[in-house]
C-alpha cells in the first residue's frame, strides 16, 4: 500500500488494529501519522490516547500488552511502536526463525503473538509499528524485506519508498502554488536539487520562502534561492565540474572549500557529482549532439530530465574527454568508497579527489 492509498482509505472506512509502516521516506510518513492521530484522536483526546514505544527497549509482547489494556482516559488509543525492526530475532533465533519458514512450518514467538493478537484486537486501538531504518535498494532490500516478512500478520503495510526527482518536482509545483509562490521552472529545478528531492525539506524550504515573500505577491528569484536555502550545492559543484575539466587546481580547491564553508554535506555533493559524470559519459558513448538530444534520451531510459540538467549534462559531456570522464568516475568511486569508510576528515578524502583529477 501506497501512502496516498492508507490516506484515501482512512477517509472511507475505519482503520485496521495494526499497521506496518515501512520505509524511510519522512515528509508522506508525517502526513500519515498525523491523518490517523486526527482521524481517531481528534483534539484533546490525543493527549490521553496517544503512546509511543521504543522496540530497541521494549519488546513486541509489551506492545500488544499494553494494547490490551484499556485506558481510562481515552476511548480510542494509537499505539506508535518505533524501531519497529529491532523486534526481529537475532543470531540462533534468527537462523531459526529463516530455516522454519523456509520449510513451511508455523510461526513461533513475538510473530506468533502478533498473529494471535491481529484475530482478535483491542476495540478502539490502532497499533502502528513504524520501521524507516532500511531502503527498498541495494543492501538494504533484504534487511527491509525480512521486516516485512517478520510483520506479515499486520493487516496493512504502508510503503515509504524514497521519492524520485520527477515526484519531487511535481511536488513541489503544487505546493508552491497552494503557497501561492511565484518561482521559475529553473529555480524550482535548483530547488529540488538543492534538497536532494526529499520532500521534508522542501515542504520546509517552499514554507519559509512563502514567509519571506509574503510582502512582495510571493515572487521568488534565483537570489532568494541562493540566499535562504542551505545547501544549495548545484552551482559551486557544476563550476568544480568545469575547473575539473580544466585541470584548475587552485580553482577546484577554491570551489570545495566554498561546499565545505557553506556546510555542504560532502557524500551527498560528491554523489551528485557522481551521477553527473556518469551521465555525461553516457551521454559521449551515444554521440549526443545537442541538450534535446539528451533530455530525450535519458527520459526514454526512465530517467527524469528536466532541461536546465540536460544542459548541465550535454557541456560536461564536451568539456571532458571521453578518457578523462571514465578516470574522474574512477575517482568518485574511489572517494565514495573512502568517505563510508574509517578517515580523518571528509575534507581531505575530497581534497586527495580534487588532487587526482587535476595532475599534470
Amino acid at each position: 500500500m501506497t501512502p496516498d492509498q492508507f490516506l484515501r482509505a482512512l477517509e472511507r472506512q475505519d482503520p485496521k488494529p495494526v499497521y506496518l509502516f515501512l520505509g524511510p521516506e519522512v515528509h508522506r510518513r508525517r502526513l500519515c501519522r498525523e491523518a490517523l492521530i486526527n482521524r481517531l484522536l481528534p483534539g484533546e483526546e490525543r493527549d490521553g490516547g496517544l503512546t509511543r514505544h521504543e522496540m530497541d527497549a521494549i519488546s513486541l509482547s509489551e506492545v500488544l500488552d499494553d494494547a490490551r489494556s484499556m485506558s481510562l482516559f481515552a476511548g480510542s488509543r494509537v499505539i506508535w511502536a518505533a524501531s519497529a525492526e529491532a523486534a526481529l530475532p537475532r543470531g540462533r533465533n534468527a537462523a531459526a526463525e529463516d530455516e522454519e519458514s523456509s520449510s513451511g512450518g508455523s510461526k513461533t514467538g513475538d510473530a506468533a503473538a502478533l498473529a494471535e493478537y491481529v484475530k482478535d484486537p483491542t476495540p478502539g486501538v490502532v497499533i502502528v509499528f513504524d520501521s524507516s531504518r532500511y531502503s527498498f535498494e541495494g543492501e538494504d532490500k533484504a534487511k527491509s524485506e525480512r521486516v516485512a516478512k517478520f510483520y506479515a500478520a499486520a493487516p496493512e503495510i504502508v510503503e515509504f519508498a524514497p521519492v524520485t526527482a520527477l515526484d519531487a518536482r511535481v511536488f513541489a509545483q503544487k505546493r508552491a502554488g497552494e503557497l501561492a509562490l511565484r518561482i521559475g521552472p529553473q529555480d524550482l529545478d535548483r530547488l529540488v536539487e538543492a534538497t536532494a528531492a526529499d520532500l521534508a525539506r522542501l515542504a520546509n524550504e517552499l514554507d519559509k520562502l512563502a514567509l519571506f515573500a509574503a510582502s512582495r505577491d510571493g515572487v521568488i528569484t534565483e537570489h532568494d534561492i541562493a540566499a535562504l536555502v542551505p545547501n544549495l550545492s548545484e552551482t559551486t559543484i557544476f563550476a568544480l565540474v568545469n575547473a575539473l575539466a580544466r585541470r584548475d587546481r587552485l580553482e577546484s580547491l577554491r570551489l570545495l572549500d566554498t561546499l565545505i564553508r557553506e556546510g555542504e554535506y560532502l557524500p551527498l555533493a560528491l554523489t551528485f557529482l557522481g551521477g553527473l559524470l556518469r551521465m555525461a559519459l553516457a551521454a559521449r558513448e551515444q554521440r549526443l549532439r545537442s541538450v534535446q538530444d539528451v533530455q530525450s534520451y535519458f527520459q526514454k531510459q526512465g530517467v527524469a530530465m528536466w532541461r536546465s540538467r540536460a544542459e548541465q549534462v550535454y557541456n560536461a559531456s564536451l568539456k571532458f574527454p571521453q578518457e578523462k570522464l571514465e578516470e574522474a568516475i574512477s575517482s568518485v568511486f574511489r572517494a565514495d568508497r573512502d568517505l563510508k569508510g574509517s578517515r580523518p576528515d571528509d575534507r581531505i578524502v575530497m581534497e586527495d579527489f580534487v588532487l587526482r583529477l587535476t595532475r599534470a
